[in-house]
């Protein structure tokens, strides 16, 4: 059934892109995380263990709202790997490494390209596309990803 919720559906078609290729970056951001939750090395292991715990725990509850957000606004949520290689902004690992700092230092870069990513949504999504929703949601997970990355951040000197 068709959502008949005041907006366009060329609009909430625009709109569900958008959320589609943040959702792909999402999961690939979460695989990262996880990957360096498993693979971490080094004198600070458990800390660092934990710390991309606490990460990948949060963007699962992000990637699920993000997804959730496509259902309300009428859309079908893509779901698959293959999709989300082909949607996604972020890439996999620069540089094989184990340890602590060099994974955070790729999240942080992937959590930074969301966030731009984001902050240049929100203004088109409620002015161009009259979906107030989805630009104060995505204003919310943008906060969300400045705090991540802050915390990242706050493991460099």
């Amino acid at each position: 059934m068709k959502a008949n919720i005041g907006i366009t559906e060329t609009d909430t078609n625009a709109v569900a892109e958008q959320l589609a290729k943040l959702l792909a970056d999402e999961n690939i951001l979460y695989i990262k995380t996880r990957n360096a939750h498993w693979n971490v090395t080094g004198e600070n292991f458990h800390a660092n263990h934990i710390f991309f715990e606490e990460q990948y725990k949060q963007l699962d509850g992000i990637i699920d709202s993000v997804a959730e957000r496509i259902r309300k606004i009428g859309h079908y949520a893509p779901a698959t790997m293959k999709i989300y290689l082909e949607l996604t902004h972020l890439t996999e690992y620069s540089e094989r490494t184990n340890d602590g700092l060099g994974y955070m230092k790729d999240l942080l870069a992937d959590h930074e390209s969301i966030i731009e990513f984001l902050r240049g949504n929100i203004t088109p999504f409620a002015e161009e596309f009259k979906d107030y929703g989805t630009s104060d949601f995505i204003t919310g997970l943008m906060e969300s990803h400045e705090e991540m990355a802050w915390m990242i951040r706050s493991y460099f000197r």
